[in-house]
């Protein structure tokens, strides 16, 4: 029997964003994917203009009967949650289909460049402190780092001991290993602080990419929640995931065309070899 990855997160038409990226990706590496739908979006945010059905109160509904019929899953996802009764709902989620063997990856999706998201107010970041209390593995990026542990933003210019407190932090409200991603190592790199199980701290960098593009936290979490489930140490999957998004962006990036439109993962799906 196939392993199963319950995702929660929503699901945007086009865009290349959230359930629409990751179910492929998780599929191709061997595992089937489950969403759990927030929201239902034409297209995602990052256009002038979408269609938007918040899926809130059909939610539980939709889980009961996942209840009902027992359902087991190897591993839970969770990405982008659009209110304080989301969170609420999820962590409850977690509650009732977290076995002995099921691994929770939590993307606390909250914000970017030093900014929290508009949707998101106090008592969801609140909330999200909480969820990371479940969470086997957690892929904050840099702003969302300093916004869970209170920590002063700045762009650039970060040490290795400030990033290991952090990361000391994030494993003190929960997180059993982590990720801090989208972190600038000097002019020219782009780098992950990662930190296992053991509080054992790893630094991994690598060229930066120019253009960036919608989507690509979600191609990485992606892949680091079915190499989880599929027994990958997780420094070498933080490894490779990177390497994945990096190439599908410099595929991406040979054709001219507009950044919301998400990076080109489908042509580069051959790189991502089944354990």
């Amino acid at each position: 029997m196939s392993k199963k990855i319950a995702i929660i997160n929503d699901i945007s038409g086009y865009g290349r964003c959230s359930i629409s990226v990751i179910q492929p990706i998780v599929s191709h590496l061997g595992i089937q994917g489950c969403p759990v739908p927030t929201a239902i979006f034409s297209n995602h945010t990052g256009f002038p203009s979408f269609y938007r059905q918040d899926f809130t109160s059909h939610m539980q509904a939709y889980i009961d009967e996942w209840k009902k019929l027992q359902l087991e899953f190897d591993g839970i996802m969770t990405g982008f949650l659009g209110s304080a009764r989301q969170i609420d709902i999820v962590e409850q989620f977690i509650k009732d289909f977290r076995g002995e063997k099921t691994l929770v990856l939590v993307d606390p999706v909250m914000g970017d460049n030093g900014h929290i998201y508009p949707t998101y107010n106090k008592k969801m970041c609140e909330g999200m402190k909480r969820l990371l209390h479940y969470a086997d593995i957690i892929t904050p990026n840099l702003t969302e780092a300093c916004f869970l542990t209170d920590t002063p933003y700045r762009e650039s210019g970060w040490k290795h001991a400030e990033l290991e407190v952090m990361a000391r932090q994030l494993q003190h409200m929960g997180a059993r290993t982590l990720v801090i991603t989208g972190i600038k190592m000097g002019e020219n790199y782009i780098g992950n602080a990662v930190c296992n199980e053991h509080g054992e701290m790893e630094f991994q960098r690598q060229a930066m990419v120019e253009q960036t593009r919608s989507g690509t936290g979600d191609v990485f979490a992606s892949v680091l929640g079915a190499d989880a489930v599929n027994g990958i140490p997780f420094p070498q999957s933080v490894k490779r995931a990177s390497n994945f998004v990096k190439n599908c962006l410099i595929e991406t990036n040979k054709t001219p065309g507009p950044t919301n439109t998400g990076i080109d993962f489908e042509s580069q799906l051959w790189q991502l070899r089944r354990k």
